[in-house]
């Protein structure tokens, strides 16, 4: 699941996360590169041969998803050639982040900053914290008064995967959901047919698992599967007509296919008799969601919206 996830995140990213087309990026690797590769200094930039066209630091990605940055973290600035310094600069820049995400509405409490570093500095981060490098912590006062974790380092490259997922999950939530707008869904309600379900409410503390935005998905979900589905399956012979649901999760509610299925169909009506009425409306069998899933892979295609989806 968690596996399926990542490459869910990754791709959305790499397809939309930029202001100049796509990046294709890799998570956790990419990323921690990228933080690094956009702050060297002039020299380091010479060693490296980075093109600026090519090469998309994770703060411009960012900015473009945010529209401002990070209070006091350039796109260009530089590092500390002192491995050191360098550590506790790029440490502090990943405190700030998490900050700035958690301020904007983002839940991170399991993230440390450290779980963000590159697996050399977080070997010497394990080093200067657990007392090798006194010194520096003495001068540096940056480690006082928290709790260490210090991680193997299989262990670490797990957390650091898990870390940047959830970060980019939680930049997700924070600043592309909140463009959905209520005034996109009509009231649900003007249907006479959905009168008898139970109503989505929108409000931002009626749900302690989903945001107002995702909710207003549910409740667009909720409409176009309820109008279309009498549309899309009239003339099914493989089950007949669906029965009205209630559409309350992004998971089980979604699995067989039906409810995807009706939201396109809303927009792309041609895919019906070429698609659509063919799927099961009462699925049961592995194969028969298996089926679905295809069916609803093959429309994607047909209309170039497939972006990398697989079954």
């Amino acid at each position: 699941f968690f596996q399926k996830t990542l490459n869910a995140v990754q791709s959305w990213f790499t397809l939309f996360g930029w202001s100049k087309g796509q990046n294709p990026i890799s998570i956790p690797y990419s990323l921690r590169r990228d933080v690094c590769i956009v702050q060297l200094t002039v020299e380091q930039e010479k060693n490296f041969k980075r093109r600026v066209d090519k090469d998309k630091g994770f703060y411009e990605m960012l900015l473009h998803l945010n529209g401002q940055s990070i209070p006091g973290i350039a796109a260009s600035q530089s590092l500390s050639t002192d491995p050191v310094e360098r550590m506790f600069q790029l440490h502090w820049q990943h405190s700030e982040l998490l900050s700035f995400l958690k301020r904007k509405g983002a839940y991170l409490p399991h993230i440390m900053p450290e779980f963000l570093l590159a697996p050399e500095d977080y070997e010497l981060w394990s080093e200067v914290s657990t007392g090798l490098r006194r010194g520096s912590i003495r001068s540096s006062g940056k480690l006082s008064g928290r709790r260490i974790f210090v991680l193997e380092n299989r262990t670490f490259e797990t957390v650091s995967k898990r870390a940047w997922t959830d970060v980019l999950l939680q930049m997700y939530k924070v600043f592309v959901l909140p463009r959905v707008s209520s005034r996109m869904v009509p009231d649900p309600s003007s249907l006479e047919s959905l009168q008898n379900m139970p109503g989505i409410k929108s409000e931002p503390l009626c749900s302690n698992v989903y945001s107002r935005y995702e909710r207003t998905i549910l409740i667009w979900l909720n409409k176009n599967y309820e109008k279309n589905r009498k549309i899309v399956w009239k003339d099914n012979e493989r089950g007949g007509m669906p029965p009205m649901r209630w559409i309350v999760n992004f998971d089980q509610d979604l699995l067989d296919g039906l409810v995807l299925a009706a939201q396109m169909a809303g927009y792309c009506p041609y895919l019906i008799p070429t698609h659509f009425i063919k799927m099961y409306t009462n699925p049961r069998t592995h194969e028969q969601f298996l089926h679905n899933a295809l069916i609803l892979v093959k429309a994607l295609h047909t209309i170039n919206m497939d972006l990398d989806i697989k079954v």
